[in-house]
């Protein structure tokens, strides 16, 4: 059967573009997939633990010999790994915050760097790969060549790294220019950011059209 991992992290609730898409694109695999099965996970009004002095160094350490603060965070780590494993398919709402990702997704991240659960310790082979991780990324201004902010977004760029070692190969789907519509300075850009969010819809749609003969 079927499984997807649905992921939104955006703090901005219901005027969020992110969850807006991931919210759409988890509607159409649920379409797509009768009796697929779903695991939701919301970074921004849940967010994980931050890797810190007291547990982060159980990803460097046996288990066996796991402080109490580091046998904590290693099963919150387990658990992320888990939650990825089980997965066919995993969405990612993923919008630009002061030009980089949210730190709710640096830290689901971080902890998805574990030896033994993810990636291989003695080859260095990630365990992660061979499923679909697709990832939605907005940013509320443009950071495309020729803007006088390109290079400026530091979120779709990272995410590849982020996770390479994992073996996850995120597909990006992204739309900008989302402040536009509620920023008067930025009213001359609707356009764009509408046909950015247009675009982004119909790319979403075509997820998962069976393929025709």
């Amino acid at each position: 059967m079927a499984h997807l991992l649905h992921i939104d992290s955006s703090i901005t609730g219901e005027r969020s573009v992110s969850r807006r898409l991931t919210a759409r694109a988890a509607e159409a695999w649920r379409a797509a997939h009768p009796g697929g099965t779903v695991t939701y996970r919301d970074l921004g009004q849940d967010p994980v633990p931050h890797l810190d002095a007291a547990g982060g160094l159980a990803r460097a350490v046996p288990p066996d010999q796991h402080t109490p603060e580091q046998r904590a965070s290693w099963r919150v780590t387990e658990d992320l790994v888990n939650e990825v494993l089980r997965a066919d398919t995993i969405l990612l709402g993923l919008p630009l915050y002061n030009f980089g990702p949210p730190s709710s997704v640096k830290a689901w991240v971080d902890h998805l760097i574990a030896p033994g659960l993810a990636l291989d310790p003695a080859t260095g082979a990630g365990l992660l790969g061979g499923r679909e991780f697709i990832v939605f990324g907005t940013r509320g201004g443009g950071y495309g060549v020729g803007t006088p902010r390109a290079g400026w977004d530091h979120a779709e760029p990272w995410l590849p790294h982020g996770v390479s070692m994992t073996g996850l190969e995120p597909r990006f789907i992204s739309a900008e220019l989302t402040l536009a519509p509620v920023k008067p300075a930025m009213a001359e850009l609707v356009p764009l950011h509408e046909a950015s969010l247009a675009a982004a819809e119909r790319a979403i749609d075509e997820l998962w059209v069976p393929a025709t003969v």
